[in-house]
């Protein structure tokens, strides 16, 4: 919500679609029970995850939505919302958290962050980058005093070097986090490149004006191993997981385009 002159607040107009937009959505869904993230995601090719949230927000204060906060076993707490209509929702909301609390296990969440890092390393060893630094703040002799941050790696080809942030999850990154691995690159000599499941479009303008390079994933990617369960969170919720074996070829190659075209 922005301020007027005169300190009263007037409506958002992106925060007004996405609140027509949800509300026909849960109308089209009387008898499922949503979770706050969930519907962030799922409306995120339309609007940021923020205004869908005050979205929510609003609708819950309306009572259009109903809603129901629940610690987790895994840490942290899940914010359900139904539609107000939806009476006997218990048994759905039990399913929900349960399958949330499958996949946010500690083991789960190291293995996907693991994996997204390990799924980076042999996409860009396909396309002949050179790995030059794994967990570093340090290049040619420059090092990163301004904070503890590290990258995932520095990669290099005709003459251009990266350094590279992988975030395999669901949710954006911490926008300051964002913003300091770009000072970093920079810091550096290195051209910042963020491999992601999913970035708001003002960062990627932002990341675009440093010279760097958002790769989108889309998905969140599973291991192999934990296909099952990837499965089992794309259809019961809907949300954007896969479990391929490997980074999509058209992924690396819209890189690799835009990657001569920077020489």
């Amino acid at each position: 919500m922005a301020a007027s002159d005169g300190g009263a607040r007037v409506p958002d107009p992106q925060q007004a679609r996405a609140r027509a937009a949800l509300t026909a959505f849960v109308e089209q869904h009387p008898a499922q029970v949503f979770f706050s993230r969930q519907l962030e995601v799922l409306h995120e090719d339309t609007y940021f995850h923020w205004v869908t949230n005050r979205a929510v927000r609003e609708l819950v204060e309306e009572g259009v939505l109903h809603h129901e906060r629940r610690p987790l076993r895994t840490g942290g707490t899940i914010h359900l919302l139904w539609h107000r209509s939806y009476r006997f929702y218990r048994r759905s909301a039990s399913r929900v958290v349960a399958l949330v609390e499958a996949y946010a296990q500690p083991a789960i969440t190291e293995a996907l962050g693991l994996h997204g890092e390990l799924m980076a390393l042999e996409g860009f060893a396909r396309c002949q980058f050179v790995l030059h630094g794994r967990d570093t703040r340090a290049y040619g002799g420059t090092q990163w005093q301004a904070s503890e941050h590290t990258l995932d790696f520095i990669f290099a080809r005709d003459g251009l070097l990266y350094g590279v942030e992988v975030k395999n999850a669901l949710a954006y990154m911490d926008y300051e986090e964002f913003r300091i691995k770009r000072a970093l690159c920079r810091a550096l000599g290195l051209r910042p490149l963020f491999v992601v499941r999913m970035l708001p479009r003002s960062w990627i303008q932002e990341l675009i004006a440093d010279g760097g390079y958002a790769m989108i994933l889309k998905y969140q990617l599973y291991p192999w191993t934990h296909r099952a369960l990837a499965r089992q969170v794309a259809q019961e919720l809907g949300l954007p997981v896969d479990a391929p074996r490997a980074l999509a070829e058209g992924t690396l190659t819209r890189f690799l385009r835009w990657h001569q075209r920077q020489g």
